[in-house]
C-alpha cells in the first residue's frame, strides 16, 4: 500500500492563502450584489401580500353585494306578503282577524325597514372597502415597478458575475479539499470571526495585514521560514510572509486571467 505523501507546512500555508484569495474574490462579487437579493425577496413578498389583500377585499365586496341582493329579495317578499294581507283584510269576518293581519302587515313593514337599514350599512362597507382597494392597487402598482427595476438590476449583476462566481466556488472547494479537516475548520472559524472574512493575511511593513500592531523580528523570521503556522496574537489571523503572498497572488491571477 502506497504511503500517503506528507504535506509540508509551506504547502499548507500556500493552500491556505490560495483559498483566502479565492474566497475574497467570491466575497467581492457578493458585496457588489449587496442587499439586492434580500430587497428583491422582500418586495416579492410585499407584492404577493398586496395582491392577496386585494383579492380578499374583492371577495368581501362580492359577499356584501350578495347580501344586498338577498335583502332586496327579502324586501320584495315582505311587500308581497303585505299586499296579500291587505287583500285578506278586505275579506275578514271580525275585528280579531283584522287586527291579526294588521300585526302581520306591521311586522313585514318593520322587516322592510330593517332590510333597508342593512342595505345602507352594506353599501357603506362596500364604499369603504373600494377606497382601500384603490389605495392598495396604487401601492401595488408602485411596488411592482420598484420590484421590476430591482430585479433588472440584480439580473444584470448576476449575468455579469455568474460565470466567474461559479468558477471561483469550484476552485474554493478544490483548494479546501487540499487542506486537512482540522486546518480547514480553523480557517473557516477565523473567517467568520474577523473583519472582511480575511483569515489569512500577509505581513506588510512589519505588521499583520490590516493591523497596526508590529510583529517582533524573531516572529517575522519564523513566518518567513514557513516551518509552522503562526497566528497573530492581536487579530487572530493566520500569518504568511509577503514573498509567499506575492507568489500565490500571481498564480491565482493567472488561473483567472
Amino acid at each position: 500500500m502506497a504511503k500517503k505523501k506528507e504535506v509540508s507546512v509551506e504547502e499548507k500555508l500556500r493552500a491556505l492563502y490560495d483559498l483566502q484569495l479565492i474566497d475574497s474574490r467570491i466575497d467581492e462579487i457578493r458585496n457588489v450584489r449587496g442587499e439586492l437579493p434580500l430587497e428583491v425577496e422582500d418586495l416579492e413578498d410585499e407584492v404577493a401580500g398586496l395582491q392577496k389583500r386585494i383579492s380578499n377585499l374583492n371577495e368581501d365586496v362580492a359577499n356584501l353585494e350578495t347580501d344586498i341582493n338577498n335583502k332586496k329579495l327579502a324586501i320584495e317578499e315582505s311587500k308581497g306578503l303585505m299586499k296579500k294581507y291587505d287583500e285578506q283584510q278586505k275579506k275578514v269576518r271580525n275585528n280579531r282577524e283584522f287586527d291579526s293581519l294588521s300585526k302581520e302587515i306591521e311586522y313585514q313593514d318593520l322587516e322592510i325597514q330593517l332590510a333597508e337599514k342593512r342595505i345602507n350599512e352594506f353599501k357603506a362597507k362596500i364604499a369603504q372597502k373600494n377606497e382601500v382597494i384603490v389605495a392598495t392597487k396604487e401601492r401595488l402598482e408602485k411596488q411592482e415597478k420598484h420590484l421590476g427595476h430591482k430585479k433588472a438590476e440584480l439580473d444584470a449583476i448576476l449575468k455579469e458575475t455568474e460565470k466567474e462566481e461559479k468558477l471561483l466556488l469550484e476552485k474554493s472547494e478544490e483548494f479546501s479539499k487540499s487542506l486537512d479537516e482540522h486546518l480547514f475548520s480553523a480557517y473557516s472559524r477565523i473567517r467568520k470571526k474577523v473583519k472582511n472574512g480575511l483569515a489569512v493575511v500577509a505581513i506588510e511593513r512589519g505588521a499583520s495585514g490590516g493591523s497596526y500592531f508590529t510583529i517582533p523580528p524573531q516572529v517575522q523570521l519564523e513566518i518567513a521560514n514557513r516551518k509552522k503556522i503562526t497566528i497573530d496574537e492581536y487579530s487572530g489571523r493566520i500569518l504568511v510572509d509577503a514573498a509567499l503572498a506575492e507568489e500565490e497572488k500571481e498564480k491565482i491571477d493567472k488561473i483567472f486571467s
